[in-house]
């Protein structure tokens, strides 16, 4: 018999949640970020979507949220022309960077020692943590508002993408190296370090890049268009939710699809696989963040599964 899919029901939030990370897998588990139109980012337990703070800060939309490897600092991108870096572990805010236009992104190298944003005012920004006075290096050449910016390549990269455009840069020489252009408006974008593939999103399409060379490897499409897609860190399945309020199931080899739920009550901005690929966590326009399994029927964190 097949089993029924049971997502967690994670509320809190009063506006769209328009972006979520996941941390690493630390020794006491793994941590999940959303950002929200409401302005008040949330921390929870990565498994169980138990909250566990609310970072208070920010006076507009967050856009953009991030936690470094260790779940020891967090970083949000607002309305409010502000990034701000956060002690994760006591929810204080360690330092705001002030932006000229709305801040869409950010992302951490792996030694957390340097943020990467991006937003409206098309420049990618590059700031030195350990000294926040500085100003920060930045890399021009984005012609349109950038959505998403992510280090890759061991941070000897970055990826970036605009509107109709997704571009790669040398970090070293702050050049672009390649581009990417689409005919219509990219809505996503992911990047897997095992392997470096990037997944973008446009339309109805999931495609996949090298993240290296920008060269596709292939590419999926769903039947409605798509805001976001991830890849399941052992590359078996990915899944991708949209427009339609479903979220869809794929087999990442024969681009089968395996599987479709509906469970939110609005279309979906964000889905993000766990590090350790058990379930993965949707953010939706009602306002709510829903965690599900990959594999229905094991029992892992809030999910005891009694056989009948």
């Amino acid at each position: 018999m097949a089993m029924r899919q049971t997502p967690l029901t994670c509320s809190g939030h009063t506006r769209p949640v328009v972006d979520l990370a996941f941390s690493g897998i630390m020794p006491y588990g793994y941590f999940l970020i959303s950002a929200c139109k409401d302005g008040k980012p949330m921390l929870r337990q990565g498994d169980t979507g138990d909250w566990i703070g609310t970072f208070l800060g920010h006076k507009g939309a967050v856009w953009g949220a991030t936690l470094n490897k260790d779940a020891t600092k967090a970083a949000t991108a607002a309305a409010d022309f502000t990034a701000k870096v956060w002690d994760a572990v006591s929810g204080d805010e360690l330092m705001t960077l002030a932006h000229k236009h709305i801040v869409k992104t950010v992302d951490f190298t792996q030694d957390s020692n340097y943020l990467l944003t991006g937003g409206q005012d098309k420049l990618l920004r590059i700031y030195d943590l350990n000294k926040p006075e500085a100003e920060p290096k930045e890399i021009s050449g984005h012609t349109s508002g950038i959505k998403k910016a992510l280090w890759c390549s061991e941070d000897k990269q970055i990826l970036s993408a605009d509107d109709k455009t997704v571009r790669l840069w040398d970090h070293a020489t702050m050049t672009e190296v390649k581009s990417l252009s689409f005919n219509m408006s990219v809505s996503s974008m992911e990047y897997i370090p095992e392997g470096e593939i990037l997944v973008i999103t446009y339309g109805r399409s999931i495609a996949f890049h090298s993240a290296v060379s920008l060269d596709p490897i292939k590419s999926f499409e769903a039947p409605a268009p798509i805001n976001s897609a991830s890849l399941h860190p052992e590359k078996e399945f990915l899944v991708a939710g949209g427009e339609d309020f479903k979220l869809y199931k794929y087999d990442y080899n024969s681009g089968e699809e395996l599987e479709s739920y509906k469970g939110h009550f609005g279309p979906i901005h964000c889905v993000r696989f766990s590090p350790d690929g058990e379930l993965y966590a949707s953010g939706s326009e009602d306002g709510t963040l829903r965690l599900w399994q990959t594999v229905v029927g094991k029992t892992y964190g809030l999910w005891k599964c009694v056989l009948p």
